[in-house]
């Protein structure tokens, strides 16, 4: 694969491939010195960071001016010997660039190639940029994110920016598949805002339906089950969430008010919901009296599903993190030892695990390697200003 790609939502996606073994070729800019992500504190050194390492593992790196005209015939070498070129530019970037199927299927008529933009390759969006909170403004997210008298909120993550990446793996294991099975590739059009819009999923499908207006609802609660939100406890907060009957019954067990399991106005998702300001404060009283700890143990006892609200370090130290190896770390010449959390695809027993690549670290191996040129044309193309000027 190789990728033109940069900052969060594109090396997201391609991480996951080359976390499952896939050689994934970076190309860099090197007039822009690389990809943006190498620059984003508070952790940077130099041309490294970790939130470049975070989204580059098991990746190599190419430094490729494509301005030059003989960078071209080494783009085409490349898609000549690959499966994949992918892209997170403007969606008007990938034909301007010549990266559509269109423009190298002469090459390799069995390429896929995959744009992830911010608003698709066509429509009177194409040419703007997008970035992951922009988009959770204008597909709706955050006008459901925040409790009801606050202001309209952003999620914690770049979660449209990690979906997005996400996405357009599928789209580039699917576009493989069919290239090998039919011998004819295809491009990819992959759009941040549609990926947005996608994931307002049930929310969604009342809106359009019926007209559904979702309201903000205080402690992070669910649209229609209840109780399903978070807690305040005597010091501090857990998550509880009754998604089935039986869980309700076994709440009111755990509270040791057998009269809530008999109460009509409590009687099933339907009621619950309709009485929801009422239940709501004889639980948040309930919750009030008891340590998290303590709740926690009794809720899992009586098979109520329950969490503690972590911050991140605790969430990192969980044993089930231990036990699972999800945590890995790699040794980096200037940034040290890098501890990162672990790919959640487990896929046989053998997981890559290389540090980042410093900017343009193997131009000379891939080329070598995957487009088999001698040192000699290596060294024309470097007089020729083909890797940048500091190659």
């Amino acid at each position: 694969m190789i990728a033109f790609e940069q900052f969060g939502a594109g090396p997201w996606g391609t991480l996951q491939l080359a976390d499952l073994g896939a050689e994934v070729i970076k190309v860099e800019d090197p007039v822009s010195h690389g990809d943006v992500g190498r620059y984003v504190p508070p952790f940077a050194e130099g041309e490294d960071s970790l939130f470049f390492e975070a989204f580059n593992r098991n990746k190599k790196s190419v430094s490729l001016d494509l301005r030059r005209a003989e960078a071209r015939a080494v783009l085409e070498d490349l898609v000549r010997n690959s499966d994949v070129v992918y892209s997170n530019l403007r969606g008007d970037q990938p034909r301007r660039l010549g990266l559509t199927y269109e423009q190298l299927k002469h090459v390799n008529a069995g390429i896929v190639c995959c744009s992830l933009s911010g608003f698709g390759m066509t429509g009177p969006r194409a040419t703007e940029g997008g970035y992951d909170y922009m988009m959770q403004g204008l597909a709706g997210w955050m006008s459901l994110t925040g409790d009801p008298d606050g202001p309209p909120t952003k999620s914690g993550l770049s979660l449209v920016d990690l979906s997005g990446g996400y996405v357009s793996t599928i789209a580039v294991l699917d576009g493989v598949w069919r290239a090998r099975r039919d011998g004819v590739g295809c491009d990819c059009d992959i759009s941040l805002f549609e990926t947005a819009l996608h994931e307002l999923c049930y929310v969604g499908t009342w809106t359009a339906s019926r007209g559904y207006v979702p309201p903000r609802r205080r402690n992070s609660a669910h649209p229609s089950i209840v109780p399903f939100q978070n807690f305040a406890t005597a010091d501090g907060w857990i998550v509880v969430a009754c998604p089935k009957q039986k869980f309700w019954q076994s709440l009111c067990a755990a509270l040791d008010r057998p009269g809530l399991a008999a109460d009509e106005r409590f009687a099933d998702f339907a009621a619950r919901d309709e009485n929801r300001d009422e239940l709501l404060a004889i639980l948040d009283a309930a919750f009030a009296e008891r340590t998290s700890a303590d709740w926690l143990a009794l809720l899992a006892a009586t098979g109520v599903p329950s969490a503690p609200v972590n911050d991140l370090a605790t969430a990192l130290g969980d044993p089930q993190v231990t036990a699972r190896a999800g945590i890995v770390e790699t040794d980096h010449p200037t940034l040290g030892v890098v501890r990162q959390v672990a790919s959640p695809l487990r896929l046989g027993d053998e997981t890559p695990n290389r540090r980042a690549p410093m900017r343009g670290e193997h131009t000379e191996s891939v080329l070598t390697e995957v487009c088999g040129y001698s040192r000699q044309q290596i060294a024309d193309l470097a007089v020729a200003g083909v890797f940048g000027d500091d190659n």
